[in-house]
């Protein structure tokens, strides 16, 4: 058994992956009534905004914020370009992820938004010569098989045409948020190697910010504001960006802003592998599984509960595999 700090990056990706949790039922409830983009777009700025205070006070009294683990160092004009790059890639996954979720049943999108960590592991073979023990492979196989049964057995839209064809494009949008995302874990662990995680996260999200303060300042200008119900809302321009639950808006933001943090600090441990650790984060999807279950009363909810027991068995091998 290793002591305990040296399997820290094991406990923070477990924190990581129950605010990812919460991070998707925010995000559910919050896009029942609004757009994706002004979700997107409003949460993000929160989370800047929040991020701005100790970015600000790490300029203003750096003697005091050096000893705290808030701190945020500069970083040079390369870097710079690096966290640009990120933002980049993970802004677009984002995009298709709300796309897919605001159409998609949330016990759709959870699992299958669960298999990145398949993507992420062929590129950690490939890319970063990760080498996994039996338990960790039992584990990342279990979990992934689990996602993989679930999305054969479980009823498929395919079953009626008519629908399959009407919400193709949301699969569509789910697939490429899941191999853009995979992408962007891998990118992350090589960022870690070399940057602060405070200051990797500070700048990403500002960057992210300003990107999509514009993309949603040239949407609102093209095309006219629609209400829930796809009509075309004839109020004053003054009146026509109306958004509800924006404390459910800044519940994603801070769930995001801790998931994050603590899953770049993982990643910063040396012993850590980005395979396990994105495999467990993932493991937030057991908690998309719960609520859709409980409180949305989504169909067939003893196949998705069989899911949801593989993934968690799944994760109970990673967690033997990396402390023994």
């Amino acid at each position: 058994m290793q002591p305990f700090f040296q399997i820290m990056w094991i406990v923070l990706s477990f924190i990581s992956a129950l605010c990812l949790g919460g991070y998707d039922i925010s995000k559910k409830i919050a896009l029942r009534e609004n757009r994706v983009i002004d979700v997107l777009t409003m949460s993000i700025c929160f989370s800047s905004l929040i991020l701005l205070v100790p970015l600000l006070l790490s300029r203003v009294c750096p003697e005091i914020m050096e000893g705290t683990a808030f701190y945020v160092p500069r970083l040079d004009l390369q870097a710079h370009g690096y966290v640009v790059v990120k933002s980049m890639i993970v802004l677009s996954s984002w995009v298709f992820a709300y796309i897919s979720l605001k159409h998609l049943p949330l016990s759709v999108v959870s699992p299958m938004q669960a298999t990145r960590p398949m993507w992420t592991l062929v590129g950690a073979l490939v890319l970063f010569d990760e080498r996994l023990n039996g338990w960790q492979w039992i584990g990342v196989l279990l979990a992934i098989g689990s996602i993989f049964v679930f999305s054969f057995k479980s009823k498929s839209p395919m079953a009626n045409p008519q629908i399959f064809k009407a919400s193709n494009q949301y699969y569509v949008a789910l697939a490429l948020a899941i191999l853009i995302g995979s992408c962007a874990g891998l990118y992350d662990k090589y960022l870690m190697r070399q940057y602060d995680h405070n200051a990797v996260q500070v700048y990403y999200t500002l960057y992210q910010a300003v990107m999509m303060l514009v993309v949603w300042g040239i949407t609102n200008k093209k095309w006219p504001m629609t209400n829930g119900k796809n009509e075309v809302n004839h109020a004053p321009a003054v009146e026509k960006w109306q958004i509800t639950k924006k404390g459910v808006i800044l519940l994603i933001s801070l769930f995001l802003i801790v998931s994050d943090n603590v899953y770049m600090l993982a990643l910063r441990d040396p012993d850590s592998l980005i395979a396990v650790v994105s495999t467990i984060r993932r493991g937030g999807a057991v908690i998309g599984f719960a609520y859709g279950l409980l409180f949305l009363k989504e169909q067939d909810p003893w196949k998705k509960v069989a899911c949801m027991l593989g993934i968690l068995t799944g994760l109970l091998f990673l967690t033997i595999g990396s402390i023994g």
